[in-house]
């Protein structure tokens, strides 16, 4: 099990720095003098050239690379020259609320998928499968941020009962803020549901084919033992790709739903600093937003481990 972590360890540190390299090289190679953008067409020379000394741009490519490099080993995004603050307290203010959202949308998701995915694939031809595989067609197909304004209009302008939008912030207690998340929550969690919903029947289907399932049934084990014990168990393995990729994206992707709920999340400070030209910024934020999909992977990879055994010596 160690060889196996430290395997999957270096191919993450591997991707990780590549992954630098590309963040840092589409950077450099974007048309323009990036000091000149950040602060408009309008600037004077004098105020150019002292952003261009603040960021380091008139040193070698190379050399800025690696004080970039150093400077995020240590924690240091750089700062922001639109928000006047270190980059690393901007992405900390607002992973508090982009964090929260993706752990509890896959929850929901996660909640709402497997138990339908069983249910349709023990009820394979059925009725009930078909009604339930075609509402997950129509979650796939809707678009999350038409979820997001059917749930404002039903529990937040018809109902009363959730906020339309905004967030509260931690500090006046957890209700109030997991109360402003549960909407958004919602609506990315429906969609992702459905995908996962369907992932989870086909595999299952595919189990409940083998000989050691038959096998189980005919010693008189009972259905819901053999589905949720034996052939959820085994079928697990692409389920959890799923899940990996799905909070990868719930929380790379969550821009939209931000930005229709009005949350100060990771996925709105990325719009905000394109659309103010804060390159230091969108640079820190998608460096750190790759770091922890490396790491989800590798999270994905050791949860195979502990699923199958036999995957542990690849």
């Amino acid at each position: 099990m160690i060889a196996f972590l430290l395997r999957r360890a270096g191919i993450g540190l591997l991707t990780l720095v590549l992954a630098s390299i590309v963040v840092f090289s589409v950077m450099e190679i974007l048309p323009g003098d990036p000091a000149r953008l950040m602060l408009g067409m309008n600037a004077t020379p004098e105020a150019v050239e002292s952003l261009r000394n603040q960021m380091g741009l008139n040193q070698p490519v190379p050399i800025r690379y690696l004080d970039w490099i150093g400077g995020l080993l240590v924690g240091d995004f750089g700062r922001s020259y639109t928000y006047s603050s270190p980059v690393i307290d901007l992405i900390a203010e607002r992973a508090s609320v982009s964090l929260p959202l993706a752990l509890i949308s896959l929850a929901l998701s996660t909640a709402i998928a497997i138990p339908v995915g069983l249910f349709a694939a023990s009820r394979r031809g059925r009725v009930s499968d078909t009604l339930s595989m075609g509402a997950a067609q129509v979650g796939v197909a809707i678009p999350n941020f038409w979820f997001a304004l059917i749930l404002v209009y039903v529990f937040a302008v018809w109902l009363r009962l959730l906020p339309a939008g905004g967030f509260p912030g931690w500090g006046g207690g957890i209700w109030p803020g997991v109360r402003a998340l549960v909407l958004p929550s919602v609506a990315l969690a429906l969609p992702q549901a459905a995908i996962l919903a369907r992932v989870t029947r086909s595999a299952l289907l595919e189990v409940l084919g083998e000989d050691y399932i038959r096998t189980a049934r005919a010693k008189g084990m009972p259905r819901r033992i053999v589905l949720w014990r034996h052939a959820l168990r085994n079928a697990m393995i692409p389920v959890l790709t799923i899940m990996g990729l799905q909070f990868a994206f719930l929380l790379a992707g969550t821009i939209i739903i931000e930005n229709v709920f009005y949350l100060p999340g990771l996925g709105r400070l990325i719009f905000q600093a394109i659309t103010q030209r804060d390159l230091i910024v969108v640079e820190g934020v998608v460096i750190l937003l790759v770091a922890t999909i490396v790491l989800i992977n590798i999270l994905v990879d050791v949860a195979y481990a502990i699923v199958d055994p036999r995957l542990r010596a690849r």
